[in-house]
């Protein structure tokens, strides 16, 4: 028993670090006024937008990092599954392209492309893998 708190311990504490890691990205690329990088993170959902129907369809939502900094995911559900049931206060991880914005900036990419001309992206969220 205390062999397997332990693993879990260890393998949670290396999470928070990925994430970290992952998010430290994020925040210097929005302090730097980065675009066009592909970055990793995790955050909480703060507020569920109105699907943007223009063009490309994408299910959109605010993501608060573990540093305060609020980014848009925009995720293309022309390409990709939409998430059903989101939730606000859950936590949601992503992989995706990074553009910078003074509003704490876009991930987007967040699917497969189907040309095959960009990295794939995806969203985890509630342990399904979205690309």
């Amino acid at each position: 028993m205390k062999k397997l708190l332990f693993i879990m311990f260890t393998t949670f504490c290396l999470f928070l670090n990925v994430a970290n890691a992952s998010n430290t990205e994020i925040n210097k690329a929005y302090q730097t006024k980065q675009s066009d990088i592909q970055v990793q993170g995790v955050g909480k959902i703060i507020k569920v937008l109105k699907d943007d129907t223009q063009g490309s369809r994408h299910q959109r939502f605010l993501v608060k990092l573990p540093s305060n900094l609020t980014i848009l995911i925009a995720h293309n559900i022309d390409l990709s599954n939409k998430i059903e049931n989101i939730q606000v206060g859950n936590t949601i991880e992503f992989y995706g392209e990074y553009e910078w914005n003074n509003k704490g900036g876009v991930v987007h990419w967040t699917h497969h492309d189907p040309r095959k001309k960009h990295e794939d992206g995806w969203l985890k969220y509630q342990g399904i893998i979205y690309q």
